[in-house]
């Protein structure tokens, strides 16, 4: 509401899937600051306008106002924060706060967690305020940029191709993240890169936060090259009727049986029965003809939380990476779903994130098969004084130059970059190959699909060793496993194939395994943190004894297994 556009033309619509009473009583007590807190944004021009962003940042901006005014609205945010932290805390809402709103009536015993209406925003504010354009923001995100709002319009209100533009996708940015970015979470080279790269094939996909949609488009509409927006619609039409009789066609709509039947979920709003709907609905409405938009200002439009622990990252990607596969099983596999209706190179766009999880099998291989094979005296690759080792090189220096590139470009530090790669590794280890077996699974009908929430709240010590760039384990996690027996297994092959190296004809060994024992040194350095953590750390974020002693039983095993 504090952005810099007229607020009596935005409308707030808030979605809870757990239905609970608590989130209305914090709606509530927000739109009681809102009366203070919105004219002082304005008066000041102050960013970022989110309160508990702008208050935490500093001790605040006295020179732009008298210190009175803003000792006193900061006093005004505080109580309402105690104020919820205490309706939390006791469970309920008190019957004198109820009386002030008869919103509060509307909860009951029927209504939980499990049995709640759900609150579906796009049909309920057709009969309220019916704005042409809807904005949709996750509830870990906070906006950063007044002039978002503008920004979304300048394209949809463009003389040449506005009218083509279904939505506008701004990219996800994060407050925390560390200098050096130590579980790969920043996405600067997704962001600026891959996105602003698919604006040249039709636009990004949306990725479920952070978006101006077309109303029009969520409601299933087609492009056409006559089509024009009515921006001078909606509110006015509903000015008849009483608010009595918009709350009960507003209820009508919200209403658990309203969508039975119908194309609601499939046609019509965003796509349900997929952990990555909000890609599914973006590829929709790419194929019904309309191109999307990747807007990255200088000033991020929006900022929210980035996993500060590893089990919290690699649960986020496990989710990416299944969701995505499991659209690219399914009938919107971009290559099908998109034949005929959009470019070939957007629909490769596409693909990408649908190919994480089986991307796992070939790392897994290149992690664990050419180390073992240098332990046992067996060569995977041509000599290095073979010319045929020149695309191998080629492949390998190349990609990892134009890798380094893009990072340093993009923001990103030298460290950042090399703990980026890190990551890359440990995801496809882990999160994907994850991914991969539970939508083998789910295709088999041997277990149903779930979405898993990411939890972005960590204990005081975890956010003092995410602050000091130091990796968290803690947990007996079988990632964790997974993770370390791979670090182990090339620790045991480099040093047993330096000691066959070192005994046996130097100059003709190493001239034959010269790229497996480059390759098996590199995932060793890689993997330090790993060793750091098992047999050096001695804080509550080592690695638990029981990974350890699991994963050298698992290395041992892997050293048996006969390599052809």
């Amino acid at each position: 509401m504090a952005y810099n556009y007229p607020a009596e033309k935005i409308s707030v619509y808030l979605s809870d899937d757990g239905g609970s009473i608590l989130t209305f009583y914090a709606l509530w007590e927000a739109s009681l600051f809102a009366k203070h807190w919105i004219p002082f944004c304005k008066r000041y021009n102050i960013e970022p306008r989110s309160p508990a962003a702008y208050f935490s940042e500093s001790d605040g901006h006295q020179d732009l106002c008298s210190p009175k005014e803003w000792s006193l609205i900061r006093e005004m945010y505080e109580d309402i924060t105690q104020r919820i932290d205490r309706a939390v805390l006791s469970g309920k809402i008190s019957e004198e706060v109820k009386a002030n709103h008869k919103g509060f009536h509307e909860w009951d015993q029927e209504n939980t967690s499990k049995n709640h209406q759900p609150i579906v925003q796009i049909r309920v504010s057709s009969v309220i305020s019916n704005s042409p354009i809807i904005m949709n923001v996750d509830c870990d995100m906070y906006s950063n940029n007044c002039d978002t709002i503008r920004d979304a319009l300048c394209f949809f209100l463009d003389e040449e191709m506005g009218h083509k533009i279904g939505f506008v996708q701004f990219p996800q940015n994060y407050n925390n993240l560390t200098k050096n970015n130590i579980y790969g979470n920043s996405h600067q080279v997704t962001n600026q890169v891959l996105m602003g790269g698919m604006d040249s094939v039709g636009g990004p996909m949306y990725v479920g936060t952070g978006c101006f949609h077309r109303r029009e488009i969520l409601c299933g509409r087609r492009f056409t090259e006559d089509y024009k927006e009515d921006w001078n619609g909606g509110i006015k039409d509903k000015t008849q009727e009483s608010i009595v009789e918009i709350e009960e066609k507003a209820k009508s709509l919200a209403a658990s049986t309203y969508e039975h039947d119908t194309q609601w979920g499939d046609e019509i709003g965003i796509k349900y029965g997929y952990p990555a709907e909000d890609i599914v609905t973006g590829l929709e409405i790419h194929c019904r003809g309309w191109k999307s938009v990747h807007s990255n200002p200088p000033r991020p439009a929006f900022l929210g939380v980035a996993p500060t622990t590893l089990a919290q990252t690699l649960l986020q990607h496990k989710r990416w990476s299944e969701g995505s596969f499991s659209i690219f099983l399914s009938k919107y596999c971009p290559f099908m779903f998109g034949h005929g209706k959009i470019k070939l190179r957007h629909q490769m766009g596409y693909s990408i994130y649908g190919l994480w999880a089986p991307n796992s099998i070939p790392t897994l291989y290149y992690v664990i098969i050419p180390s073992l094979a240098l332990l046992k005296g067996i060569s995977l690759f041509p000599e290095i004084t073979s010319p045929w080792i020149s695309p191998f090189i080629y492949v390998v220096c190349v990609k990892n130059m134009y890798s380094l590139y893009e990072a340093l470009s993009c923001g990103d530090t030298l460290k950042g970059w090399w703990n980026e790669q890190r990551m890359w590794m440990v995801r496809r280890i882990t999160s994907y190959l994850y991914g991969l077996t539970d939508t083998v699974r789910k295709l088999l009908g041997l277990s149903k699909m779930t979405f898993a929430v990411t939890s972005k709240v960590s204990e005081e010590n975890e956010s003092k060793r995410y602050e000091q760039e130091i990796m968290e384990f803690g947990s007996s996690a079988p990632e964790y496993v997974i993770i370390a027996t791979v670090a182990l297994l090339n620790l045991i092959c480099l040093v047993g194939g330096l000691s066959q190296i070192l005994t046996g004809g130097w100059n003709i060994l190493l001239n034959v395994f010269s790229p497996q024992l480059i390759l098996c040194g590199m995932l060793v350095i890689t993997n330090i943190p790993f060793y750091e953590a098992m047999f050096v750390r001695k804080d509550k974020g080592r690695m638990p004894f029981s990974v350890t002693l699991a994963s050298i039983s698992f290395a041992m095993l892997a050293l048996l297994v006969p390599i052809v």
